[in-house]
């Protein structure tokens, strides 16, 4: 299936796969999909859960319905649509990829099971008790990298050790990431003795602008948080940290092969397959609560020494030999 063919289908199963008579005709249990995002930008966290459903003996048209309501973006607008999915009686509600949309849905019900896929600690903004009892109706998969993010400062900081000032991007607009990722690498920096001056961008227009301050208050790096949105601008970020030679760090191991110098994180796409598997596991029969969050614990990091090279930077021979993969 080609592309633009997929983003029609999802984004037209909300206009034309009303809930009720969707469930009500074909007999399924449906799933509602709450997202921060856009379909547009959500391919790939839609393919990952959809293959953990398949794992668990769901395939979506079959054995289940799912309705996906997208927030674009504009993340006021997650309370309503949690509302919406609590008000047609969904089955499970999945909330992937997004903190924001996991909260705003657990805000809307408290029966209603509710399956999160988040980089931040579940526990920390108030999404379970406990990662091994989560209680309630709420679990989930946590990726942890929110909580590597002071770990991609010490990265650039290993690279630059005579550097003071370094920068953060954030997204502030998604205050349920982008808070705890600056107070982390904020106390990390601290420890370090050094500056992580805090940028802000929420749509791809404000990148150049974030790269352009960074420049100017002569940053010798920039670790790019954790974030949905920056996910889908991939090639965007990597393609300004080598025009304005910006040596940056970002989580996944794509913005490393699109020409960014560092990634370091866990698999966030194998923790959207595992909410899918989670989700299927609730369709059977289990209960949120009886559910420990799952954790991803492998950490990985990849180096581009082509962008290395293409900045006049010499990587470190531990830090090459600590690496998972090194690009060339």
């Amino acid at each position: 299936m080609q592309r633009r063919d997929f983003i029609k289908l999802i984004a037209g199963s909300v206009a034309v796969w009303p809930l009720s008579g969707h469930a009500q005709v074909a007999g399924l249990p449906v799933i509602g999909f709450l997202s921060g995002e856009s379909a547009d930008l959500s391919e790939s966290i839609v393919r990952a859960f959809q293959q953990g459903l398949r794992e668990s003996g769901y395939i979506d048209g079959r054995d289940v319905a799912i309705e996906y309501r997208w927030a674009e973006r504009q993340y006021d607008r997650l309370p309503a649509l949690a509302g919406d999915l609590v008000r047609r009686q969904v089955t499970v509600i999945a909330a992937p990829g997004s903190t924001a949309a996991a909260l705003a849905a657990k805000a809307a019900t408290a029966t209603t099971p509710i399956v999160f896929a988040t980089g931040t600690d579940p526990v920390d903004v108030g999404l379970v008790v406990s990662l091994n009892q989560p209680g309630g109706n709420v679990t989930g998969v946590a990726t942890l990298n929110v909580e590597v993010g002071p770990k991609r400062l010490e990265l650039l900081h290993e690279l630059f050790p005579a550097a003071t000032n370094f920068a953060l991007l954030v997204n502030p607009t998604n205050s349920a990431t982008a808070e705890p990722v600056s107070r982390s690498v904020q106390a990390a920096a601290w420890t370090l003795g050094i500056n992580a001056h805090v940028l802000h961008a929420s749509s791809e227009p404000e990148f150049n602008s974030v790269f352009a301050t960074a420049t100017r208050l002569q940053a010798a790096g920039l670790v790019v948080g954790s974030d949905i949105f920056y996910n889908s601008q991939i090639d965007k970020l990597a393609d300004l940290a080598l025009r304005y030679a910006l040596p940056t760090v970002y989580q996944l191991r794509e913005f490393a092969a699109a020409g960014g110098l560092l990634s370091y994180g866990s698999s966030v796409t194998d923790g959207y397959r595992q909410c899918g598997v989670y989700t299927g596991r609730i369709l059977k029969g289990e209960k949120p609560a009886d559910l420990p969050v799952q954790q991803t614990t492998k950490i990985e990091l990849f180096i581009n020494l082509k962008t290395a090279k293409a900045l006049g930077l010499a990587i470190p021979l531990p830090l090459l030999g600590r690496a998972d993969e090194v690009i060339e």
